[in-house]
């Protein structure tokens, strides 16, 4: 058999018969080197397949940010959709990094995302159709626009480390003409929310051949520059963007000719390739599949948000990501107070630690937290972090927390702890004692010890809260959400002074809270209230008064003695939905996971997948997400973990294979996703049963595992060898794993697992995501 090479062979029906008038192309790329094989064949590369199945597609032109496709490398962000005649096509450019620098006003304001501009197709006559698909496999957006004159074939990229952006355009007769135009957007706040008097926009860019200069008040600012390079009429566009602060706006201007001068000398398939081999490395990384293929593809476009939304040594996620609505709106900078902690958290079990922005957000600038402390309690060892603050933790100069008790109460005093249990949780899924000593110590002592400058002895003996405020709820003493977030944290670091063997003088005082901290106030019907003489009332999407149940797992479904107040305090909750948002019924499901109630979880998660509408909230057609005229991306992620903890749980030592399976998924098969003890898991379930289960220990951490297998079982390590174990209670076993050691377990006598997870079988009929038509 003659073999192809890549740039003979085009395998996708986007790229069509253009495959030989590509090859060689200095403005064009060629297509994936072959098509994926079916779904189910032998020959096929799940983790290819997968990916690759999960694309949207458009065959109806999207009209904006709700709905177009979107383009990313965690900095440059690019959205396609309608232009503003029916003859255009608008691609609008963001970047997570560009931000004002007027620290003087609050960070949604001072420090605010900025607009930047966007690029205009002009084409010959009026689009009548188009068939875009953005395969998330290659992170590239392929596809036809066909107008009254002819039509146009395009790729585009954001190319994964120069983060050039790259379009690639072949008309048909009749639209040789069409062309690009960059028009910029005015560089301020979209914010109306507390916008000040006498708030000043940035001051009109300077325009030349091929750039935009956009110079900040504050100093510094950004340009972005482009060139086209044209073969017979074939066009290659490169764009590039620069930001600058501090420096000269100048010195942007001059390295962003420069980039794109530089991309253009570079064979386009070279670029490509770099950009496909990374995105292909990233998706081997982990695997999920399982039967409902509309929501398989749902948590695989999730995965690509993720990495085209952030990367470790970058921003974290602000509302937006890297794509800045045209329309703005309220949600300009980073949300702490609830927003980052649920949308970065799938992260950790979808084994992606180069995407943990938060943990590097913290290690990178710490020294920006006592700014949130209110002046008077500066006193160097304490710590607080106001909301909104842009990626560097900065709320702006002028703005802090205020103090419990006071008359400045806000609801950020709990936002630190809980963005540093998501840092905890990266120590935990790695062991990398690193992050624990270097990261979750020093901050969360800080951050507990401005908590304990308002806790007082009450007249039962206990410590009590000072008045605090459950956020968007009501002001409560002793407030649930703040007491639990104390209680974690006194004993996240009473734990790890113990492992870090560092005799810290502030044990005693931390061992003196835990033991003293005053219980949660309960409703005998209702379960745990907002606070003090405070119940929940009315229907709240947030769950702030549940974190002990969720994310922070105070209480252990495991234990027979905990389960009430959780069934109480859930039920309550869960009782009064009419004001619930996204993320109220993502974080319900993953309740419902940990506490054994599978279909519960699921009806849950579809629910919100499935784009009902609540209180005028829904995710839209492309997996973003909007609350009124307000638009984020988090609740989506958020749904995203809901998943992983149906599938895989780590929690107090034991690991939990396939725990929140609903009886509707007879068939899963999951690899490489991660837990606490930093564990990778494999496993495959079909008709209704555990298979087998695959565990590797990277940390050598005891490993209590929960297998879901039924009856007597088999454990070899990973060369078929028997290991020792021991049972640990039903369907859990106690195996003693090395670093590096893996441990296979199977029912009693049962062959040996293939290597390599499965595409499971769909359970019916499914429709893509985008606007499939």
């Amino acid at each position: 058999m003659t073999e192809f090479s890549r740039r003979h062979f085009v395998g996708t029906a986007a790229a069509g018969t253009t495959a030989l008038w590509l090859a060689g192309s200095r403005t064009a790329w060629a297509a994936p080197a072959t098509a994926p094989a079916a779904s189910g064949s032998p020959h096929a590369d799940p983790y290819e397949q997968t990916v690759r199945d999960a694309a949207p597609t458009w065959h109806r032109l999207p009209t904006g940010w709700q709905e177009a496709p979107f383009l990313a490398n965690g900095y440059l962000g690019a959205q396609l959709y309608a232009g503003r005649t029916a003859d255009t096509l608008k691609l609008m450019i963001s970047h997570s990094q560009v931000q004002d620098q007027r620290g003087q006003w609050r960070g949604g304001i001072g420090f605010s995302r900025l607009p930047i501009g966007y690029f205009t197709l002009t084409l010959a006559g009026e689009i009548t159709d188009v068939d875009w698909t953005l395969d998330p496999y290659d992170a590239e957006l392929r596809g036809t626009v066909t107008t009254t004159r002819g039509s146009l074939t395009f790729s585009a990229l954001v190319q994964n480390d120069t983060g050039a952006l790259l379009i690639s355009t072949r008309p048909t007769p009749g639209e040789e003409s069409a062309a690009w135009s960059f028009q910029w957007l005015r560089a301020a706040t979209t914010r109306s929310s507390g916008k000040p008097a006498d708030y000043t926009p940035n001051p009109d860019p300077r325009v030349g051949d091929g750039f935009v200069e956009q110079p900040l008040l504050a100093g510094g600012g950004w340009s972005i520059a482009w060139r086209e390079r044209s073969e017979g009429t074939g066009k290659l566009l490169a764009a590039h963007l620069v930001y600058r602060f501090p420096g000269q706006v100048t010195e942007a201007t001059d390295e962003a000719l420069r980039a794109v001068d530089r991309t253009l000398t570079i064979d386009p398939e070279k670029l490509v390739d770099r950009h496909r081999r990374w995105w292909h490395a990233y998706y081997r990384r982990s695997f999920l599949s399982v039967p409902d293929k509309r929501l398989q593809s749902f948590y695989l476009i999730q995965l690509y948000k993720l990495a085209a939304s952030t990367r470790a040594e970058g921003p974290t996620i602000s509302e937006w990501g890297p794509w800045f609505p045209e329309i703005g709106n309220n949600w300009t900078a980073v949300w702490w107070n609830l927003n980052v902690q649920i949308g970065m958290a799938p992260i950790h079990g979808s084994n992606h630690p180069e995407l943990d922005s938060v943990t590097n957000a913290f290690r990178r600038f710490e020294h920006n937290l006592p700014a949130s402390v209110p002046a008077e309690y500066r006193d160097g060892e304490s710590y607080a972090l106001g909301h909104p603050s842009d990626w560097q933790l900065r709320a702006g100069d002028t703005y802090d927390v205020g103090a419990p008790g006071s008359d400045h109460i806000s609801d950020n005093f709990g936002n630190l702890t809980w963005a540093l249990h998501n840092v905890w949780q990266s120590y935990r899924h790695s062991m990398d004692l690193k992050v624990l000593r270097d990261v979750v110590y020093p901050i969360l002592a800080r951050a507990i010890n401005f908590y304990a400058h308002f806790l007082h002895e009450g007249p039962d003996g206990r410590l009590h809260l000072l008045e605090t405020r459950s956020p968007e709820y009501a002001n409560a003493a002793d407030c649930t959400y703040d007491l639990s977030l104390i209680r974690w944290g006194v004993r996240t670091l009473i734990a790890s002074a113990k492992l870090l063997r560092n005799n810290d003088p502030r044990l005693k005082r931390w061992q003196n809270i835990e033991h003293r901290l005053t219980p949660y106030a309960e409703d005998p019907a209702a379960g745990v209230m907002i606070g003090k003489d405070v119940p929940l009332a009315d229907s709240h999407r947030h769950h702030s008064h549940l974190l002990w149940l969720y994310p922070l797992r105070e209480r252990n479904w495991d234990r027979v003695e905990d389960r009430e107040v959780m069934r109480r305090s859930m039920d309550h909750w869960v009782s009064m939905q009419q004001l619930w948002h996204g993320y109220s019924y993502a974080t319900a499901s993953s309740m419902y996971s940990v506490m054994d109630e599978p279909e519960k979880a699921l009806d849950h998660l579809t629910f919100f997948t499935d784009l009902k509408v609540v209180a005028d909230c829904q995710m839209t057609v492309n997996t973003m997400y909007r609350e009124g005229k307000n638009l984020a991306l988090e609740s989506p992620l958020s749904a995203a973990q809901s998943m992983l903890d149906m599938v895989v749980q780590g929690h107090e030592g034991v690991v939990k294979v396939f725990p929140s399976v609903s009886e509707r998924w007879a068939d899963a098969s999951i690899a490489s996703l991660r837990t606490q003890g930093a564990f990778l898991v494999d496993a495959d379930r079909a008709g209704g049963a555990t298979r087998w289960v695959r565990v590797h220990s990277e940390a050598g951490a005891p490993l209590t595992l929960e297998h879901s297998i039924t009856g007597r079982i088999d454990v070899r390590d990973g060369y078929g060898r028997p290991l020792h174990w021991r049972d640990s209670g039903p369907g859990r076993i106690t195996v003693t794993l090395p670093r590096g050691g893996t441990a296979v377990i199977t029912p009693h006598g049962a062959r040996r697992p293939e290597p390599g997870p499965r595409d499971v079988p769909s359970n019916g009929t499914w429709t893509r995501w985008g606007l499939p038509g």
